[in-house]
């Protein structure tokens, strides 16, 4: 199964249209949630070979892949859109899910967590945890929403290589330009960013990176929900010490480490996706 439906909503505040991709499928509902400058396309290799199993789907956050920009650089806030996946999560009348974020993604999934546990079956959070690297930081605001003219696929690719080489470094030519298309789109033959530049306002562009304040507040508060926690070996953001403290510090935490990669695993490699299948398999059998 590869194909799936498009899905228009209306954000919760009535502000954007937001867009998902429906890759149906029956059983456990799944809903996964990309990184900052990323969109639905990130989980291309994964969703459908999960909605062979559940019912998937993978969502563009506001100003991000097809959904719509906000006016408000401010509006792009965790807090705002986990409020967006709550809406998402009524309009297709799913009461409770299992969860799937990649780093900014896995961020919403633990405010979700703490906001209402009763919706969540379980979660899977890639790369990212209660306490954040300021390394990682840094290299992410070196890029985001200041992308040089892009003029061909070859321009793009070669532009996704020199931002993300670090968290890729075996990866061939055909898998930056693979890369590329899940980051740019196609506007009059030119590729163009498929997010606002708006969302880098979350940095202060004139000052030093300051790590936010941490998660171990919010992380107490998940210890009965059931986690999976994938980091890339190379991972700038989600050191190994933070990585070994969620472990200590959650009971029922599952981990995996993907060799070679940095921030963020793709969850297209073997790894990632035995222990994501078998961690969804136990938590739809606790479901039934």
């Amino acid at each position: 199964m590869t194909g799936y439906s498009d899905v228009y909503f209306d954000s919760h505040d009535l502000r954007v249209k937001l867009y998902a991709r429906d890759y149906g499928g029956d059983g456990m509902p799944v809903i996964c949630m990309h990184g900052l400058s990323r969109n639905s396309t990130d989980f291309e290799v994964i969703a459908p070979r999960l909605a062979e199993r559940y019912r998937v789907i993978a969502v563009d956050q506001r100003g991000r892949g097809k959904s719509g920009w906000d006016a408000e650089p401010a509006n792009y806030s965790p807090a705002l859109y986990v409020q967006d996946m709550f809406k998402l999560m009524g309009e297709l009348g799913i009461a409770r899910a299992a969860l799937i974020g990649t780093s900014m993604g896995g961020i919403m999934a633990m405010i979700m967590a703490m906001i209402a546990p009763q919706a969540l079956i379980g979660m899977v959070i890639n790369d990212v945890g209660p306490e954040i690297d300021v390394k990682g930081l840094e290299r992410i605001k070196s890029y985001v929403g200041k992308s040089p003219p892009i003029t061909s696929w070859a321009d793009a690719a070669a532009r996704a290589k020199q931002t993300n080489a670090v968290a890729f470094p075996d990866y061939s030519d055909d898998d930056w330009l693979a890369f590329a298309r899940r980051t740019y789109h196609e506007r009059d033959g030119i590729p163009v960013s498929s997010y606002d530049p708006g969302i880098s306002g979350a940095f202060d562009p004139d000052g030093p990176v300051v790590a936010p304040p941490d998660m171990w507040g919010i992380w107490e508060t998940l210890k009965e929900i059931p986690v999976l926690g994938v980091r890339g070996e190379l991972s700038d953001l989600l050191s190994e010490a933070t990585f070994g403290r969620m472990l200590e510090t959650h009971p029922g935490m599952r981990a995996v480490t993907v060799a070679n990669r940095g921030h963020a695993p793709m969850l297209d490699e073997p790894e990632a996706i035995s222990a994501i299948e078998a961690f969804l398999a136990d938590l739809a059998g606790q479901e039934k």
